[in-house]
């Protein structure tokens, strides 16, 4: 089961997951165009270990408290609708709010350790996927799927810091309307 399609597997799973927690990474960007590259790391850092963590949540899950997990999966997308609903809308009365002497906000710890949670929590499904690996292979497709996350994560808070730069002002209102559209699509595709 270590063959090329394995580890192919695990790339396809961490690109797919990653690309909620990269439109927040370029929310992030936006809303904090002066970051420093340390701070974008631990962003990229704290989005990459809930992915990674999440789908072995679930496979525990799956291998230990199936019935549990079930009737939790229900409530997914109303938690990471609710969590960057919250944080968007937030963002969004920042910047209305926003007074011109500020040359740039700050994102505390809290609320990217929220945008983390939110992100990823859907990749608890994952241990559905991952579900006929043992558990080294659940973990080995964990770290692919974390280093894919921090990958993308890292190039999106780039991006957003880019274009956040450019667009001054409306770019923290800009990010907030991301993060609320991620949590639509979310709650959107899981009720589907």
């Amino acid at each position: 089961m270590w063959d090329f399609m394995f580890f192919f597997n695990s790339a396809l799973l961490g690109v797919g997951l990653a690309m909620d927690a990269f439109s927040v990474s370029v929310a992030n960007g936006l809303h904090e165009p002066c970051m420093k590259r340390r701070k974008g790391t631990t962003i990229a850092g704290l989005f990459a270990f809930f992915q990674a963590l999440m789908p072995l949540i679930g496979w525990f899950c799956i291998h230990n408290l199936l019935r549990y997990f079930q009737a939790f999966s229900k409530a997914v997308p109303y938690i990471s609708l609710a969590l960057l609903g919250f944080i968007g809308g937030k963002m969004i009365v920042d910047g209305l709010r926003r007074e011109e002497e500020e040359t740039c906000q700050k994102i505390s710890f809290g609320t990217i350790l929220l945008q983390g949670i939110a992100t990823s929590i859907d990749a608890l499904s994952v241990g559905f996927t991952i579900a006929t690996y043992g558990w080294l292979q659940a973990l080995v497709s964990a770290l692919i799927i974390g280093g894919i996350t921090f990958g993308i994560c890292l190039a999106g808070v780039w991006i957003g810091k880019k274009f956040g730069a450019i667009l001054s002002e409306k770019a923290i209102f800009f990010g907030g309307i991301i993060l609320i559209f991620i949590g639509l699509e979310i709650f959107i595709t899981n009720l589907l």
